[in-house]
């Protein structure tokens, strides 16, 4: 049996009825930016973050720079971001004009570590990121208790955690702010690339609507030099389309959660993924931990059995931020985990079947 990592093609099918009308409309209409498609979404995506503002943009990472740039952010300024996680994260930081200093994570959820905040805030430290990785909420409230304790502000990096709940709340209606992607193997995916910012602060939305417009809100008078940061009406035509279908899929990426948790679970050799009570989870990623990772990798592949690794490198030791003169040892739970990743597949699409094969070949893998 052949077990993809992800079929994107098996979505498509499922959408494309509903999506070509919508393109051909837009394509005879030539109303390629902007327009009733984008004002759809952006409202439909608020209501269904339960936020009171969306603004669509290009994609997630320009989402995130646009956020530090209309909170203000200066050079020198300083945001905590998690080491294990997507560069966008921390580089669109940087290019917002300021400096992202990492913090450890979690051993259980891999989420940000509210306890190591406090010894990474110094004078110039403005906000904290919080990555809802692999589309489980971070611990919000303890986040937001140090946060507040400091007179920071926090932003959330909701890029795979789309419709995620922590205590209730949706992703993307917590912090000041937060960066959704609706990168193609995203839950929510666009047919290319999309993004959007949302936050319950008006003035936040009305900065951000600048910034994708370059710097404006009228055309061709400009408050500021902005970017251009738009994103495409076909691609919001399309998450509109699949924003209605999001919930079940969701629901059925938790139901192969579990089963993945029940064939595993009498399994020593693989540590699951924790799970914290007062969240629901969305699975953008099913990752667990095992040793010698690599050689159970190829083991799978021999199989038929497609996985992938997020994030074999944490930011620390990538090339990227060696000025920073972080060496092996600064942020231990990160770097041990990152040995030992190994992502399953996950996708709504996928059966019972493939997911018994999945795990009956790692159990056999594991044991050798």
């Amino acid at each position: 049996m052949n077990v993809p990592f992800l079929d994107l093609k098996a979505q498509q099918r499922t959408v494309k009825a509903e999506v070509m009308p919508l393109w051909e409309e837009i394509l005879d209409s030539a109303a390629f930016v902007g327009g009733k498609h984008i004002c759809g979404f952006e409202e439909e995506f608020a209501q269904a973050c339960r936020a009171l503002h969306c603004v669509a943009v290009a994609n997630g990472t320009v989402a995130l720079q646009f956020i530090f740039e209309a909170l203000g952010l200066k050079p020198g300024d300083e945001v905590i971001v998690p080491v294990n996680t997507f560069i966008a994260t921390s580089e669109a930081v940087s290019a917002a004009g300021g400096k992202p200093v990492f913090v450890d994570v979690l051993p259980d959820t891999y989420n940000i570590d509210p306890a190591k905040l406090e010894s990474a805030i110094t004078p110039k430290t403005r906000g904290i990121t919080a990555v809802h990785l692999y589309g489980q909420p971070a611990d919000m409230d303890s986040v937001a208790a140090v946060a507040g304790e400091f007179g920071l502000w926090v932003v959330e990096d909701a890029a795979q955690a789309h419709l995620a709940e922590y205590k209730g709340r949706r992703a993307g209606s917590m912090g000041i702010a937060a960066g959704f992607s609706f990168y193609p193997v995203k839950n929510l995916g666009a047919c290319g690339d999309a993004g959007a910012v949302t936050t319950n602060d008006p003035d936040l939305a009305e900065m951000l609507r600048k910034l994708r417009d370059h710097g404006s809100a009228k055309k061709y008078y400009h408050d500021l030099e902005g970017y251009n940061g738009r994103c495409a009406a076909i691609q919001a035509a399309a998450l509109r389309v699949k924003l209605k279908y999001l919930p079940q899929w969701n629901e059925k990426r938790r139901q192969h959660a579990r089963r993945y948790m029940d064939l595993l679970e009498d399994v020593p050799e693989v540590v699951l993924p924790g799970v914290r009570e007062d969240c629901t989870p969305i699975w953008h990623l099913f990752v667990v931990q095992i040793d010698n990772r690599d050689c159970v990798q190829q083991s799978l592949a021999e199989k038929g059995v497609a996985t992938a690794l997020h994030y074999p490198v944490p930011l620390h030791l990538q090339r990227a931020y060696a000025h920073m003169n972080l060496a092996e040892g600064a942020f231990p739970v990160a770097e041990a985990y990152a040995r030992r990743l190994l992502s399953l597949p996950m996708y709504a699409e996928l059966n019972d079947d493939q997911i018994d094969y999945v795990c009956q070949c790692l159990e056999e893998a594991v044991r050798k």
